[in-house]
């Protein structure tokens, strides 16, 4: 996706911070459209196509939390950045259950925001055509396309998110041994601190729950190592 098309959404309510980093984004060839609160913001989002969303949590008359609950309901694909001052590892784990693709704890610099959506926008973006061959994964009787981040059993399909779908296909790729929980963290949370780690153990349960309807499959802890798919 070329950087001049890209249509970013920012819901802010501290009027300094917003207007800088609306500045600081339109400045690297963003187009950056920002709110104020979350109301603003979601009718915003249903009158405008936008590419990924970053979303202050503490918003007047509507938390970031619930802006973006709403704003899965109108696109479950959209990759979305939560902004916060809290540090509390609840709020974090709640943030990447909804399905956020990061999480950054203010104060932080407009290069690491910069680099992390970049590479958000990286895995998100779809393919050329003919760029890479399509990843498709027969786990028991699911079927799962890593490259549409579809998981399908019985007719039935369901829409990972990006996370969901990165982690699964490591799992895959891995099937029937050991996938190293470190590994597993740097390649789609590029680090392996304590609050990214939490946040994996809410998407593995998250993926038991998608593939319960075929109880031959497992997802099994290696206490202290990893994770190693059963199928």
């Amino acid at each position: 996706m070329a950087t001049e098309t890209v249509k970013i959404l920012l819901a802010e309510d501290d009027e300094n911070l917003g207007s800088l980093l609306r500045e600081y984004l339109n400045a690297k060839n963003y187009i950056t459209y920002l709110y104020s609160d979350g109301e603003q913001a979601l009718e915003a989002f249903k009158q405008d196509d936008f590419d990924l969303c970053i979303i202050d949590i503490m918003m007047p008359r509507m938390d970031g939390f619930t802006l973006a609950k709403e704003v899965r309901k109108l696109n479950a694909n959209i990759p979305f950045i939560f902004l916060t001052a809290k540090t509390m590892q609840e709020d974090v784990l709640e943030g990447f259950s909804i399905g956020a693709d990061d999480y950054m704890t203010k104060p932080f610099s407009m290069e690491e925001l910069l680099y992390r959506l970049k590479a958000i926008l990286r895995r998100t973006s779809p393919e050329e055509e003919g760029e890479k061959n399509r990843d498709v994964y027969e786990i028991g009787r699911y079927k799962f396309d890593a490259n549409k981040q579809l998981l399908s059993i019985d007719g039935k399909s369901r829409k990972l998110t990006t996370k969901e779908s990165e982690l699964l296909k490591l799992l895959c790729t891995n099937k029937n041994q050991m996938l190293e929980r470190n590994y597993a963290l740097r390649t789609i949370w590029e680090d392996d601190s304590y609050f990214n780690a939490r946040s994996m153990d809410v998407y593995i349960t998250k993926l038991r729950k998608y593939l319960k309807e075929d109880p031959s499959i497992q997802i099994l802890n290696v206490h202290g190592k990893g994770y190693k798919l059963i199928a």
